[in-house]
């Protein structure tokens, strides 16, 4: 199971880090992507970082602003999200594609809660 915490109200400019953090499993063995989801707006990938971290992938809108990172000691895929704007503002998850080419298009079944970031203007 992923599990999302970190979120919080910020103010535009501010930053906040995520973090997903796996139980039950070894995380080190998926990939993991973090999305994020407004209100009355699909779902989109936001990051996503490989297996072994080698490899990452953002969505144009958070290039360059927001970073993902892991720490498989700690079972641990993190989001630093600097630079925040409001449009920034949605619920975020955590999810574990099957492999690495499906991060973007993979049909989940099950998001759990997420974690809510707000940035005021």
């Amino acid at each position: 199971q992923l599990q999302a915490s970190g979120g919080g109200l910020v103010q535009a400019g501010g930053s906040l880090r995520l973090s997903c953090a796996a139980s039950g499993s070894t995380a080190d063995y998926y990939a993991i992507g973090w999305y994020r989801q407004a209100p009355a707006k699909q779902r989109e990938l936001v990051a996503a970082i490989s297996t072994g971290g080698s490899l990452t992938d953002y969505g144009d809108s958070v290039k360059g602003r927001f970073t993902i990172s892991r720490d498989n000691a700690k079972n641990t895929v993190y989001l630093q999200m600097n630079n925040l704007k409001p449009e920034d503002t949605a619920v975020y998850y955590c999810n574990r594609p099957p492999n690495w080419l499906l991060r973007r298009t993979f049909e989940y079944t099950n998001w759990g809660q997420g974690t809510q970031v707000t940035v005021s203007s």
